[in-house]
């Protein structure tokens, strides 16, 4: 048999001499033979897959241990292993960028002050021009700003005040930033419950519900139906939530365009609510606040009549969010107001 010295191996399967000098000392790759007199190292040519498998592994991060453990098995059995490490390597490396996120997110926190930083905020709930009651409900505090317009009926009105009490909790609860999502998870199942304890034989209210609760540099928010929810940051406006509407589920599967789906006559038509379908189907998600941010939660009595560049010049060129409340409506009223109105308008100040 043929051998190779160890420079020749090296150079035909593009490892280093020191390399195979290591995977000899960890009984990995052992050489084919050793000249007794100088200790060099021969190895054969049916060696190099063996080689070129081990140094993969390394560029992959396994360690020599497992290493060994995939070199002695066959083919299959060996891919088998591989991916099965590797499944474990990707959740450990999800696991610990989740860790560094939230130790980012903190020390950002103390960097900018955010624990001395608050909502500024008003409140506006108006009947409209139309109707003859008003089932829509806003709420804002330091902790939580939400908006809920409940579905016309006798019991409208109560659903709409019980989702958003259902959220009340939240203002005092002292639950780290990292399980702010699931107290919010809860407190929605609380929230459809409390608005299915309403229905009778002849009524079964529902209601959306779109809310920002605030912990430290975090925003939760929640949302279901057709409430919407706005940020303005740096100038520029954007929308967080998207519609639970069967007009919007037509437009999602290209069969209306955005321009059709305003003048369509089910556009108010719910697709999802609290307190209708089997259970409740929320849309929830965290995201970071950022001293400046304006935010806007409103009922689709102010959306559904106000252009969105209305909207974005009514938040951008208010000086509070006073301010920003009293134009909106006006511009609602403007329109027709044939809808019951609410909004909530706070800015995340020093």
């Amino acid at each position: 048999m043929r051998l190779l010295t160890i420079g020749a191996f090296a150079r035909a399967t593009g490892l280093s001499a020191k390399a195979l000098r290591i995977y000899d000392d960890c009984g990995l790759l052992p050489p084919a033979a050793v000249d007794p007199h100088s200790g060099y190292r021969y190895y054969a040519p049916e060696q190099a897959d063996r080689a070129r498998l081990i140094a993969g592994l390394r560029r992959a991060g396994m360690p020599l241990a497992e290493i060994r453990t995939v070199c002695g098995l066959p083919p299959a059995a060996a891919a088998e292993a591989l991916d099965a490490w590797w499944r474990r390597v990707s959740a450990d490396t999800a696991a610990r960028g989740r860790a560094v996120a939230l130790l980012v997110d903190r020390l950002s926190e103390r960097g900018t002050t955010m624990s001395e930083t608050t909502f500024r905020y008003a409140t506006r709930c108006e009947t409209g021009t139309v109707r003859d009651s008003n089932e829509d409900t806003a709420y804002a505090s330091a902790a939580l700003l939400a908006v809920a317009d409940g579905v016309r009926g006798p019991a409208g009105a109560t659903a709409s005040a019980a989702a958003v009490d259902a959220l009340r909790p939240l203002e005092q609860a002292d639950a780290p930033q990292d399980d702010l999502l699931a107290a919010l998870a809860d407190a929605v199942t609380r929230a459809d419950r409390a608005v299915r304890a309403h229905a009778t034989d002849a009524d079964q209210p529902a209601t959306t519900l779109t809310a920002l609760v605030r912990r430290g540099t975090r925003l939760a928010l929640v949302h279901v139906g057709d409430s919407r929810a706005y940020l303005l940051r740096g100038g520029e406006l954007s929308r967080l939530t998207q519609d639970h509407t069967y007009v919007q589920t037509l437009v999602d599967q290209g069969r209306l365009t955005p321009a059709e789906a305003l003048a369509h006559p089910q556009r108010a038509l719910l697709a999802r609510a609290l307190g209708a379908g089997a259970e409740v189907e929320a849309d929830l998600a965290l995201r970071t606040a950022l001293p400046g941010d304006r935010y806007l939660l409103c009922s689709d009595g102010l959306s559904a009549v106000v252009e969105p560049g209305a909207l974005h010049a009514a938040l951008a060129e208010a000086d509070d969010p006073e301010s920003a409340v009293e134009r909106l409506v006006e511009q609602a009223y403007a329109a027709g107001a044939p809808d019951n109105i609410a909004c909530v308008v706070a800015d995340l100040a020093a």
